[in-house]
C-alpha cells in the first residue's frame, strides 16, 4: 500500500525554539495515523506544513504524491483541513459558508450550491441551514468547518485536534463522521491529545515530543509500551501503605507508585484481572483493608509520563505554534486564489 503522506527530516524553527526536530513520518492510503502528544510537541506546525501553510527549515514533504513545497498550488486541491478552531463565518448561514468554499475552489455556482446541500444533509445540519452560523452551538460548528473541508472531495484530509472543547455527544457525532469518511477511503492524519479518540479512530499512532515521532504503534502496542494494565488501590489507613507496597512488589511489572496523601498505590502489571486476584489475595493474608481497588488501562499520561518524561502540559512552542490557528483554513482557501463570482 503507497503512502499517501511522508515527512522526511522535516525541521521548523520559531527564533530560538524548535518546533520540528527532524519529524519522519509515513501514512498509507487509505488509513487513519494519529498524531499524539503534549500541546507544544510539534503536531500543529507538522499540518501546517502538509496543508502548504507553512515552510519547514528544513526536510522535504509528499502528499498524495505531490511534493508539497515543489507544487503547492496543486497540492491545495487534493487536500482538506480542518483546525483546532471552527473557520466559519458566524454573520454567513451555514449554506453561504460552504457555498462559498466551493466557489473559492472554482466549482462553478450551481455545482457548489449542489454540494453544500449535499454537505449540510451528510452533516445533519438542513434544519439549520439557512440560519446565521453565530447561533449554532460548538458541535454544530465543527460539523460544518468539517464539511467546508471536505467541499472539493480531497482524498486526503487533516484534521487538528477536531473534537476539542466539544462536549461527549458532540465528539461522539463527530467521531462518526470520520468513521464514515474514512470507510470510504479518505486518507486521515489526526492530531489529538485524547487517547480515546485516537484509540476508536486511528490505524496507527505517531507519538511526537519536541518536533520528533518517539513512538509509533497502535493504541493497545503503546499502552503495553509504557506497562500494560495498572492496578489501583486504595487502603484504608496511610500507615497500612509500606506493607501493601511490599506485598503487591513480587506482582509488580515496573515501578510501584504510592500516593501516601490518597492513601493510593499504583502497580503497573502485565497480566491484568489474573494479577488483579492475586493482588487483592495477597493484601487479605496481610489483614489490609481496602477502600477502592480496580484495574485501568494506561491513561495518556501515563504513555506521556513513560515515553517523555513528563506529562502533556503547555509549552512555549505550543503558543507559538498554535497563534494563528484560527485563520489556518481560511489561509488555505486564500491560497487557491480563487474569485468568488
Amino acid at each position: 500500500m503507497p503512502d499517501a503522506i511522508v515527512a522526511e527530516g522535516l525541521v521548523k524553527r520559531y527564533g530560538q525554539l524548535v518546533a520540528l526536530d527532524g519529524l519522519d513520518l509515513a501514512v498509507p492510503e487509505g488509513t487513519v495515523t494519529a498524531l499524539l502528544g503534549p500541546n507544544g510537541a510539534g503536531k500543529t506546525t507538522t499540518v501546517r506544513v502538509f496543508t502548504t501553510l507553512l515552510v519547514p527549515d528544513e526536510g522535504r514533504a509528499t502528499v498524495a504524491g505531490i511534493d508539497v513545497l515543489g507544487n503547492p498550488q496543486a497540492l491545495r486541491s487534493r487536500i482538506g483541513a480542518s483546525g483546532q478552531y471552527a473557520a466559519v463565518d458566524e454573520y454567513l448561514t451555514g449554506f453561504e459558508n460552504l457555498e462559498m468554499v466551493g466557489r473559492l475552489y472554482h466549482m462553478g455556482v450551481q455545482r457548489s450550491k449542489e454540494r453544500a446541500r449535499e454537505l449540510l444533509d451528510r452533516f445533519r445540519l438542513s434544519d439549520a441551514a439557512d440560519r446565521p452560523v453565530k447561533g449554532y452551538s460548538g458541535g454544530m460548528r465543527r460539523r460544518l468547518d468539517l464539511a467546508g473541508a471536505l467541499v472539493a472531495n480531497p482524498p486526503v484530509l487533516f484534521l487538528d485536534e477536531p473534537t476539542t472543547g466539544l462536549d461527549p455527544r458532540a465528539r461522539l457525532d463527530l467521531w462518526d463522521v470520520i468513521e464514515e469518511l474514512v470507510a470510504g477511503g479518505t486518507t486521515l492524519l489526526l492530531t489529538t491529545q485524547y487517547m480515546d479518540e485516537a484509540d476508536r479512530l486511528a490505524d496507527a499512532i505517531a507519538v511526537i515530543d519536541h518536533g520528533k515521532v518517539i513512538a509509533r504503534g497502535t493504541a493497545d502496542e503503546l499502552k503495553t509500551l509504557v506497562g500494560g494494565d495498572r492496578i489501583e488501590l486504595t487502603v484504608d489507613h496511610a500507615d497500612k501503605l509500606g506493607i501493601a507496597q511490599q506485598a503487591l512488589s513480587g506482582l509488580a511489572d515496573g515501578e510501584i507508585q504510592v500516593e501516601p496523601g490518597l492513601r493510593r498505590i499504583t502497580v503497573p502489571v502485565s497480566n491484568g484481572s489474573q494479577a488483579l486476584v492475586d493482588a487483592i489475595g495477597l493484601l487479605a493474608k496481610d489483614n489490609i483493608k481496602l477502600h477502592d481497588v480496580g484495574l485501568r488501562r494506561p491513561s495518556l499520561d501515563d504513555v506521556f509520563l513513560t515515553l517523555t518524561g513528563h506529562e502533556a502540559e503547555e509549552s512555549l512552542s505550543g503558543a507559538a505554534e498554535n497563534r494563528s490557528g484560527r485563520a489556518d483554513t481560511a489561509e488555505l482557501l486564500d491560497k487557491t486564489e480563487g474569485k468568488v463570482r
